[in-house]
């Protein structure tokens, strides 16, 4: 845990002290909404991966494209302005909004609690739950507790391996959800547990190949546009923006192109 040093301390306390007394006429004005910097500057500065698919990745010609990228297009043309798009690893996209090098990150960024108590997020444009997959001729496996003294194919560090060891599941490690899914199609594993959308990507680029979803958990987990604190005009804006684009159906149309399926819900 880190503590303020000395010096820190005393400079909050002279800050208390000022903001406690009648405000000054000369004091700064306060900070203006990024919407306005966004406006001015005619840009959305967009961070993401970039490496990433199906939501953020380069196609065979060297374009960025994505789920996620055609998104931070169609919201930034909503705006009136045009989207930047600035790569980065994922380890540093949201500390580059507090260096202020993006006005938001569009990739697949989680809503959670520890994330909302220093940023804001957009209203959630996409949501993932998880699924159990199984050979489509496995009639066996039916729920997440049928896997019980089963094989599942697992990234062992992952929130889905633990669902699947949970349930009962002897684990198989694996490097992901390719070989995963490659285990469960040789009967080398039972099953494996893994995000609804990577399931759907897979079934888009492969669409014959024998593998279903056997049962799902009910609550998702949602993602959403995620900005700097205080910023109430722009993330309204933004909340319109994603509005806007569900409404004339090119959000139903981002979404068939790479799943094949509503992922909003």
């Amino acid at each position: 845990m880190r503590f303020f040093s000395a010096g820190r301390v005393a400079a909050l306390v002279v800050a208390a002290l000022l903001g406690a007394a009648p405000a000054s006429p000369f004091a700064a004005p306060a900070r203006a909404d990024d919407l306005d910097a966004i406006r001015a500057a005619k840009t959305l500065r967009v961070g993401t991966e970039g490496t990433y698919a199906p939501f953020t990745f380069h196609d065979a010609s060297g374009q960025l494209v994505g789920f996620d990228v055609e998104i931070g297009r169609k919201v930034a043309e909503q705006l009136g302005v045009t989207p930047q798009f600035l790569e980065g690893k994922w380890d540093g996209l949201i500390a580059g909004l507090d260096g202020k090098r993006y006005d938001v990150v569009i990739n697949q960024v989680g809503i959670t609690k520890e994330r909302q108590a220093k940023f804001d997020f957009s209203e959630p444009y996409i949501r993932a739950r998880a699924v159990l997959i199984t050979r489509a001729d496995r009639s066996d496996i039916t729920s997440f507790a049928d896997l019980k003294g089963r094989k599942a194919a697992q990234s062992l560090s992952s929130n889905f391996a633990r669902l699947a060891e949970q349930s009962g599941a002897e684990l198989v490690g694996t490097d992901g959800f390719d070989q995963s899914i490659q285990l469960v199609l040789t009967g080398r594993a039972d099953a494996t547990v893994n995000d609804s959308l990577s399931f759907l990507d897979f079934h888009k680029q492969k669409p014959n190949a024998p593998v279903k979803i056997a049962a799902e958990q009910a609550d998702a987990d949602a993602s959403g546009i995620i900005m700097r604190k205080n910023n109430p005009a722009l993330k309204a804006a933004i909340d319109k923006a994603l509005e806007a684009i569900k409404a004339d159906g090119s959000y139903a149309a981002i979404a068939q192109k790479y799943f094949g399926a509503d992922v909003s819900k």
